[in-house]
């Protein structure tokens, strides 16, 4: 099972499509909780996720405690991307059976998502700067989980 992407209520077209095609890329699941901030659609996604779209396994969950119900159901270890983590994104063993979670562009996740993660890290930067943009910070997290767990195995 390999390491999968779950965008909590994005409200960026362009990044959530940036993400989907990523996910096109890397043959890695994209986990879409709703509601999103915009109108979800192909035709909104085109810009960033251009052709991609097409390639992408996108599971979309109906809100938060359906996708949550859904994960637990699965056996999988959520991990939350969050600035307000102690833990630093280097610093973790990632498994297989992880999903990996950004929140949303705007607000993060509410701390009763928060809390209900398995885990909680955060990118270490520079102090005084706020977040790295959401779609930037799902792919260094979703590149060094994928390394680890040999996910880049079987990709040209």
């Amino acid at each position: 099972m390999p390491v999968d992407l779950a965008l909590y209520q994005p409200d960026i077209a362009n990044n959530t499509g940036t993400l989907i095609r990523l996910g096109a890329c890397l043959g890695t699941t994209i986990h879409l909780i709703h509601p999103t901030g915009f109108p979800f659609s192909a035709k909104a996604l085109a810009r960033a996720g251009l052709d991609y779209v097409d390639h992408a396994a996108v599971q979309e969950h109906v809100s938060w405690s359906a996708f949550d119900a859904w994960r637990h159901e699965q056996g999988r270890r959520l991990v939350l991307l969050t600035t307000k983590a102690e833990t630093s994104a280097y610093a973790v063993d990632y498994g297989a059976d992880d999903i990996l979670m950004v929140g949303r562009e705007s607000a993060g996740v509410p701390d009763t998502v928060a809390e209900a993660c398995d885990l909680r890290i955060r990118i270490p930067m520079r102090p005084g700067l706020r977040s790295i943009n959401v779609a930037l910070a799902a792919t260094l997290i979703l590149g060094e989980a994928k390394r680890q767990t040999d996910g880049f195995t079987g990709l040209a």
